[in-house]
Formats: structure tokens, C-alpha cells, sequence
């Protein structure tokens, strides 16, 4: 019969431990590229929502603009409807 002694169980222990770390520490190289690629996603989007911001503002900007030439023309259009009409000669 195979008989295992306390020398062979510390062994197998060892071993085993050896195995784990071995495994945790390969596993951690994958997280590593999973990051890195997360990362990248990330930067990406970062850039895309900062050129909508800027494309915002300058649509805001441009609303702006709009609204005081209306405000104007609606200055105008409220002067020449308060003169007085015109009789028609002849």
C-alpha cells in the first residue's frame, strides 16, 4: 500500500499554494490589457463629449446672436406700426 506522510502533505501544500499564486498573477496580465482597453474607450469618449460641448456653446452663441436681431426687428416692426398712416395722393 501507498502510505503519505507528513513530508509529502507539506509538499502537496506548497504545491498547491505555488498554483494558486501562479494562476492569480497570470489572471492579473488580462486584467491589465482589459484596463487598457477600457482606458482607451474612455479617452475616447472623453474627446467626443468635449467636441459637443463645443459644438453646444457655438449653437449657443448663435441662438444668442439670433435672439438680439430679432429683439431689433421686433423694436423696428412695433415703431412703424405706432406711426401714423399715410393718406394716399391723388
Amino acid at each position: 500500500m501507498f502510505t503519505i506522510n507528513k513530508k509529502q502533505v507539506a509538499m502537496a501544500r506548497v504545491l498547491g499554494v505555488a498554483i494558486v499564486a501562479a494562476l492569480g498573477l497570470a489572471s492579473c496580465a488580462t486584467y491589465d490589457d482589459e484596463f487598457a482597453g477600457i482606458n482607451s474607450r474612455l479617452d475616447q469618449l472623453d474627446t467626443r463629449v468635449q467636441g459637443a460641448a463645443q459644438s453646444a456653446e457655438s449653437a449657443n452663441q448663435s441662438a444668442q446672436q439670433a435672439n438680439q436681431r430679432l429683439d431689433q426687428m421686433e423694436s423696428r416692426v412695433r415703431q412703424l406700426e405706432a406711426a401714423p398712416r399715410r393718406v394716399p395722393r391723388g
